[in-house]
């Protein structure tokens, strides 16, 4: 029995060994490219943006109580919490595993046997028997090769990824609910720009008429003073079309049925200017949909130790035991029984099985891999676009202000030469005004521009949820 004891220990040992190279701890791997993401960027701060608290680059009340409301009751967000609930599930299962299950079974059978069934004199045999049985049974699988430890690893990074997935999406959730408020504000603007621009030309349509009756313009200059007219009417109708479905989608991303939206203005906005970077290697932890990304890789990291456990034999240790007698007043005495079994399986015949798993695995955590990288990358693109585009809005906001003085004189002394009669006709006049509201518009655009590409700069370096 001794030398049973020490060869079995050998075994166990020579298990515990072989199976650290079976199974191996997760790290983050060396080939992922995480800095010098930023084109253009020799800044070494790693002070960024993304630490910035959302209400502090949100100086509008009502943007911020719209942003409140989308946290507490947006559908995709509530999706995303039950998504981490299933996941902690999933991590208890996994737990759980390491635990031998219990199975408590209370049974009675009848039972009769044929009596030609049986080789024996007729009387000499019970045919008939009734047994009352109480048995409770039990199963373990030992840990040898690290499966279920992978798998639970593999649980927890689930999790983790369904958090991080929240996160990214409560992120996004706060830049669409910005850039949202922010269109509606210019479309409310350039409504307002547009009913100025038609009081200007009714005016100009009465004024055209009383010089057609002095004889100072022709009834086809006052046609097309009436036709401008109508070009900046028609404007309206369109205009009120995108603010209603403006207020629409901020009302679906809040949860809540169609309604008006109070609102400030364009022009109360407050342009947060403070655009600090960091550097790009931050983006693995500020980022939350980096972080899912390197979680889901670390999941099919897991999958594929798993996989690779099956090649190996597993050891199982199965016991029931109970009471058992013919009758129920007896079932308790002297009517114990039991059984414990150890065993050992190595699977033979479902190696190609084993192979075609291990496979899929390698090639699932590829793929998690590409994605992860993937991901890196679009986060440091994102992050440059955005803020060129307010760079590049800045300056067009500069040169248009410019623009729109000129054009405001222009139009000023057209008017007023054709007023006079003086070298100039009501085409002149008509040219500049369509040149003067393209650039009122465009205007507005680029103060659009510029709020927007802030906002999607701040969610690009992973802003939003902390």
């Amino acid at each position: 029995m001794k030398v049973n004891h020490k060869i079995l220990t050998v075994f166990f040992v020579l298990m515990l060994v072989v199976s650290g190279c079976v199974t191996t701890r997760y790290e983050r791997p060396n080939d992922i490219k995480s800095a010098e993401l930023y084109r253009d960027n020799t800044s070494t701060d790693t002070t960024s943006m993304a630490d910035l608290e959302w209400k502090k680059l949100f100086s509008d009340p009502v943007l911020q109580d719209l942003i409140e409301k989308g946290l507490a009751n947006n559908l995709n967000l509530k999706q995303a919490v039950e998504r981490i609930n299933i996941s902690q599930a999933y991590l208890k299962q996994s737990k759980m595993a390491f635990l031998p299950s219990l199975q408590l079974d209370l049974t009675s059978t009848d039972a009769k046997q044929s009596e030609r069934a049986v080789n024996a004199p007729p009387g000499l045999l019970q045919l008939t028997t009734h047994t009352n049985r109480i048995q409770l049974g039990t199963s373990w699988e030992a840990d040898i090769w690290g499966k279920l430890r992978s798998a639970k690893r593999g649980a927890i990074a689930g999790m983790l990824q369904s958090d991080a997935s929240r996160r990214a999406i409560q992120t996004q959730l706060i830049v669409d609910i910005a850039n949202a408020y922010y269109n509606l504000l210019a479309f409310d603007k350039q409504l307002k720009v547009t009913k100025e621009t038609i009081e200007l030309r009714k005016k100009q349509v009465e004024t055209l008429t009383a010089l057609q009756e002095s004889g100072k313009v022709t009834s086809a200059e006052v046609q097309q003073s009436q036709a401008n007219l109508y070009a900046a009417e028609v404007m309206i109708p369109e205009l009120q079309n995108k603010i209603w479905q403006a207020e629409n989608l901020l009302n679906y991303m809040l949860a809540r049925g169609p309604e008006p939206i109070a609102r400030g203005t364009l022009d109360e906005q407050v342009l947060y200017t403070d655009l600090r970077l960091g550097v790009s290697s931050q983006l693995l932890k500020n980022r939350p949909d980096v972080q899912a990304a390197e979680y889901a890789f670390a999941a099919a990291f897991e999958n594929t130790n798993v996989a690779k456990t099956y090649f190996y034999p597993s050891l199982t240790l199965t016991a029931n035991g109970g009471f058992a007698a013919f009758k129920i007043q007896e079932i308790f005495s002297r009517s114990l029984f039991y059984n414990i079994i150890g065993g050992l399986t190595q699977p033979l015949f479902n190696r190609g099985q084993n192979k075609a798993r291990l496979r899929t695995a390698k090639a699932e955590q590829q793929i998690a891999f590409y994605q992860f990288q993937d991901v890196i990358l679009r986060s440091g693109m994102e992050v440059s676009n955005a803020l060129y585009a307010f760079q590049n809005a800045t300056e067009r906001e500069r040169i248009r202000n410019q623009q729109i003085q000129s054009l405001t004189i222009a139009v000023a002394n057209t008017q007023e030469l054709l007023s006079n009669r003086k070298e100039t006709n009501y085409t002149d006049v008509l040219s500049s005004e369509q040149n003067l509201i393209a650039a009122q518009m465009n205007g507005i655009n680029d103060k659009l521009d510029q709020l927007q590409s802030v906002v999607n700069l701040y969610r690009a370096l992973g802003g939003g949820w902390k």
